[in-house]
């Protein structure tokens, strides 16, 4: 269980921040210089180089959105150059890709992260240069809402495996349904009908939390609040729940931590966003209360879920029913070890966790639920400052990645095992750096007293 530093500010973490954002722009700027493109996206690290290995090119946003987020937090226009000749060269096909679904990493880490830098001052504005960012937005939000699955009730935003397969993931896509939606587009279907984006983000969101979370409530005999299944997996013939199920994880039946972590965060965004859509819409769609306690169920279970099943120091293992955790002992009760022999630890859905805890935290805290807003934001800053400080923080010129002990695909074997090493470790992958850039930027614009960062500030 996580040992939270109620005594940690956020002040606190300034000079590690800074120290974290002079070794981000350095390797920016070597991945630039010695990666080749022409193999596809990078994915992850091999001797601390990026490679690429995987399914689809889903991590391109993350590459380029780096380099946003080093310009937004540095301002050295050197970033923001880089990022836009990137996105211009490699993008495009990002936005009409319709056999993925990734939308909302993809094109809000980039597009999005570009207009919100426009809209907050941060970058000269353009008239021409926003429009071409708000339509790739736009688009972007239909095809992914086009990617549709019908239920008995409702539907969600079906992954790359088939109609059949729902990802917990895709939580965090529904961010460009969200951002597209707010600025007035939607999707056109057969007969001209026109479909609603925030209806569809919320049928999603509604299935997400119905099916891939979990609530003690005696849904199957491994039943636990914030469990949560990575792929919940439906018959398409009548759209039936049939069984929980993983790719990434170890079983249906247990939890994939970084699946956990795009749930943690992925409610936690939409309950911010939530506050911004007209009250009118969410009257027909259920009301904000109904709307908001089902989410806010989710973003609760899954952050508990979290804290409990998490080593000391918030950084967690891979899955928390990986087969050989029992081998280490009592490994909730000390900080997790990187460089055992059983196991590996996942530092990326650590980031990605910590911002779901911050965000949470925060939202209860306005909401004027300080003890449960604050349990949530010391969490987060607990998890955050482990990763500020090595092993996590990689300070090898030589190394590419930022965050260090990342997985991948266990399950499959892709991620790389060092030498004299009997597991996976040392290594990082785009996503864990991304998501830890993104998470410093939210904690330094937190001190600084800038504009609160949240995915719709690329909404005018």
């Amino acid at each position: 269980m996580i040992q939270i530093n109620n005594n940690l500010k956020i002040e606190d973490l300034k000079e590690k921040i800074n120290q974290l954002w002079t070794l981000s722009g350095e390797k920016i700027n070597r991945i630039a210089s010695e990666y080749d493109e022409t193999q596809g996206a990078p994915v992850f690290t091999v001797n601390g180089k990026y490679a690429t290995r995987g399914w689809t090119e889903w991590t391109h946003g993350f590459q380029f959105g780096s380099a946003v987020l080093q310009f937004d937090a540095v301002d050295d226009n050197q970033f923001i150059d880089l990022a836009k000749r990137q996105v211009l060269d490699k993008m495009a096909t990002h936005v009409s890709h319709t056999g993925v679904h990734d939308h909302g990493f993809n094109n809000l880490s980039t597009y999005g992260n570009l207009l919100r830098l426009m809209h907050e001052g941060k970058i000269p504005h353009n008239e021409w240069e926003a429009h071409f960012y708000s339509l790739a937005i736009k688009i972007s939000g239909a095809v992914q809402a086009s990617r549709w699955t019908h239920l008995p009730e409702g539907g969600f935003i079906c992954s790359f495996n088939g109609p059949h397969s729902l990802f917990v993931d895709t939580i965090r896509s529904c961010r460009i349904l969200v951002a597209s939606h707010l600025m007035g587009h939607s999707l056109h279907g057969e007969g001209d009908r026109k479909i609603s984006l925030l209806e569809r983000a919320l049928q999603h969101i509604e299935a997400t939390a119905k099916y891939s979370i979990y609530y003690g409530e005696g849904r199957d005999h491994y039943d636990i609040w914030g469990r949560t299944a990575h792929e919940t997996i439906f018959n398409t013939n009548d759209g039936q729940f049939r069984c929980p199920n993983a790719q990434q994880g170890y079983t249906g039946f247990s939890t994939w931590t970084r699946g956990l972590a795009w749930g943690m965060l992925g409610f936690a965004e939409e309950l911010e966003a939530l506050e911004l859509v007209n009250n009118d819409e969410l009257t027909a769609l259920g009301g904000f209360d109904k709307i908001e306690e089902m989410m806010l169920k989710g973003a609760k279970a899954t952050c508990d879920f979290y804290i409990e099943h998490t080593p000391s120091c918030g950084v967690t293992y891979w899955d928390t029913g990986a087969p050989n955790l029992h081998k280490l002992g009592d490994y909730l009760d000390r900080p997790a070890d990187p460089y055992n022999d059983w196991e590996p630890v996942d530092s990326s859905a650590a980031a990605i966790g910590a911002q779901g805890l911050l965000r949470l935290g925060n939202y209860l805290r306005k909401k004027g639920q300080k003890d449960a807003g604050d349990k949530y934001w010391q969490a987060g800053l607990t998890v955050f400052n482990s990763l500020l400080q090595e092993p996590y923080l990689s300070t090898d010129a030589n190394h590419q990645g930022l965050l260090l002990h990342t997985i991948y695909h266990q399950p499959n074997g892709w991620d790389h095992i060092p030498e004299g090493s009997k597991i996976a470790n040392g290594e990082s992958c785009m996503w864990g750096d991304y998501h830890f850039r993104e998470l410093a930027l939210y904690v330094q614009k937190m001190i600084a007293g800038e504009p609160y960062y949240q995915f719709t500030n690329c909404v005018k």
